[in-house]
């Protein structure tokens, strides 16, 4: 059976299935579910991600990584992590970069956080003859050492809850089934909902995405920071201020498509909530650098003499190479939607961030 057909036999024996636990479920279904059956990876695939589109973004990670290292005062050892680590591009850039401080990768214990069999499969291929563990959860990192972690991409695959304001109140966004006996959106009573900080009165209509897992994982590496040291990188696309919207989308080869009707067969995302994430670390213990744009975050590590260094040495992949940097930091492209936020250790002024708080 489909899953959007036993989705639609659980709402009629329990009832509604909220936003977070419909995503949920297109994601991380053992049977049907996206990641864990067909999750499909750069331009032949559904999306593509910053380090698919070029080698600069891994390597500037890298680079970045070694220098905090370094400011650390170099422990040994320490958890080098990754979370969401798709197909392992990033990790065997940031691993190949790393290599210009030799006592880096000696000092590293590698762990990659991966829930998808298949993504680990193709993981373990690129990364062959690397020691490297797999964990299911941060939780089953060990604790004890500094954290250096990065995070590509992971928070847009974390489940919201969304509220609709109607006239006099808030509303919860639902999936139910319609008349027809196909899935399909409605609401459901709530009661008073706490507003962001920040964030400006509703006007009727508008969409309240809140996101316990997003807040969660930001609780837990402020708490990871407090007790152990270390600092956190996470780049995604989202805000940076509390606001409204409807973010939930559904991506099958780079196209949006219906979100209802593609239960388990296309990517779901939602917008990361950066000032939730930051807030909850800050919380947990933690201080946090100022949010900034991927194209900023790139620019001050350097990737503009990067991209005219790998040009100059490989002329005939000039062309390519511009647009493999104007793709990463064009403001209409991914530097201005995507966001960088770093969670660090307090003292710490990590590269690239002027303070930390």
């Amino acid at each position: 059976m489909a899953l959007a057909d036993r989705l639609i036999a659980q709402i009629r024996a329990n009832g509604p299935l909220t936003v977070a636990q419909f995503m949920t479920a297109c994601l991380h279904d053992p049977q049907d579910g996206y990641y864990a059956t067909r999750p499909a990876l750069g331009e032949d695939g559904d999306f593509i991600t910053a380090p698919l589109v070029s080698q600069m973004f891994g390597e500037l990670i890298g680079l970045w990584l070694v220098q905090t290292w370094i400011d650390l005062g170099r422990p040994a050892p320490f958890r080098l992590v990754e979370m969401g680590p798709g197909d392992g591009t990033l990790m065997s850039d940031i691993l190949r970069a790393a290599r210009v401080a030799p006592d880096v990768l000696p000092a590293a214990d590698i762990w990659l956080v991966e829930v998808s069999e298949p993504l680990r499969a193709q993981q373990a291929e690129r990364l062959a003859g690397q020691p490297i563990h797999w964990a299911g959860s941060l939780a089953e990192v060990p604790a004890g050492a500094p954290l250096l972690l990065v995070a590509n991409e992971l928070l847009d695959c974390l489940a919201p809850r969304q509220f609709v304001r109607t006239a006099r109140a808030w509303a919860e966004r639902l999936v139910s089934v319609d008349d027809q006996g196909r899935l399909a959106w409605g609401l459901g009573g709530v009661a008073a909902l706490p507003l962001p900080d920040g964030a400006p009165a509703p006007a009727p209509g508008q969409v309240l995405e809140l996101c316990a897992g997003q807040q969660a994982l930001g609780a837990e590496l402020g708490a990871r920071m407090a007790a152990d040291g270390g600092a956190a990188l996470l780049i995604d696309y989202g805000r940076a201020a509390p606001g409204y919207g409807d973010t939930l989308q559904a991506l099958s080869r780079h196209q949006k498509v219906d979100v209802l009707a593609t239960a388990g067969q296309a990517d779901l995302t939602v917008h990361a909530d950066f000032p939730a994430v930051v807030a909850a670390a800050r919380a947990a213990g933690a201080a946090a650098a100022p949010i900034l744009t991927q194209g900023e975050f790139l620019m001050r590590l350097g990737i503009v003499p990067r991209a005219e260094a790998l040009a100059a040495a490989r002329p005939e992949r000039a062309d390519q190479i511009e647009r493999q940097l104007l793709r990463l930091i064009a403001p209409d492209q991914m530097g201005e939607l995507f966001k960088v936020a770093c969670l660090c250790q307090s003292g710490l002024t990590p590269p690239a961030f002027e303070t930390a708080a």
